[in-house]
């Protein structure tokens, strides 16, 4: 290992991003970036731009202005074969966006058949082992309407893995879930951060803010107010604003 940082170059890079809802501005100028590896957290109020931001990273949203630099390409550029990087980009929603038509297995395999050109036996193969690591083996034949949310977004997370991406974007993943099933996908997200996945987190779990990110930024109103490592945001936040809204999560 032993890399300089100044020599990894960032897996994906924000540039001066912004984006507008009408007359409303919601993103502005916004810079970061992710390295390889990193698992980043972006925390912040209701309405502070955090899922406007995920979901401008792979293009869900169209950016009025700005870059987006994945493996050294701009997201952003007129010309960019956006659907061959975004294969490369995983996304999981905070409402699971399964097929209720198909049963997991299907739910896995349908995106690397018909996008990657996996054959079946390869995609099936892939699918086993990544709900194998998500612990749903035994519901590979379930229909997905007879799963519970924890299971459901498990298994969202499994199919976000089989296009084999080099980025994982999480969308408030547990916000939707009863809190006593929040753990097991935290315990799988976890278990994804331990094996070098890079992820941005956008979440309201505190915890897993504190404990599993290597960067935490924090949203507000539209702007990256403060970022930094999740001890020194946690313990000694810079600005009052940052303050304020951990306020509740220190004196935990």
């Amino acid at each position: 290992m032993g890399l300089d940082n100044a020599a990894v170059e960032p897996l994906i890079r924000v540039e001066n991003l912004r984006k507008s809802f009408g007359s409303h501005l919601v993103l502005k100028d916004i810079d970061f970036s992710v390295n390889p590896g990193e698992v980043v957290t972006i925390i912040g109020a209701s309405g502070s731009g955090k899922s406007t931001l995920l979901r401008c990273m792979n293009l869900l949203e169209t950016p009025d202005s700005g870059h987006i630099w994945f493996h050294g390409e701009d997201l952003a550029a007129d010309r960019v074969n956006i659907n061959r990087l975004r294969e490369k980009i995983g996304m999981v929603f905070q409402s699971f966006n399964l097929f209720n038509n198909k049963n997991v297995l299907d739910n896995c395999t349908l995106a690397p058949v018909t996008l990657k050109k996996m054959s079946k036996d390869e995609a099936e193969a892939e699918a086993r082992k990544n709900l194998e690591a998500v612990g749903l083996s035994d519901f590979i034949n379930a229909p997905a309407t007879s799963l519970s949310g924890g299971q459901k977004q498990r298994v969202a997370i499994a199919r976000a893995l089989c296009m084999k991406p080099d980025l994982m974007l999480f969308d408030e993943p547990t916000s939707a879930l009863d809190p006593e099933i929040v753990g097991e996908v935290l315990n799988v997200m976890r278990d994804l951060a331990a094996e070098g996945m890079t992820m941005v987190v956008v979440t309201h779990e505190m915890a897993f803010a504190k404990n599993v990110s290597d960067k935490v930024v924090f949203m507000d109103q539209g702007v990256i107010a403060e970022q930094g490592d999740p001890k020194q945001m946690f313990t000694n936040p810079q600005l009052p604003r940052t303050r304020e809204f951990l306020s509740r999560y220190l004196e935990d």
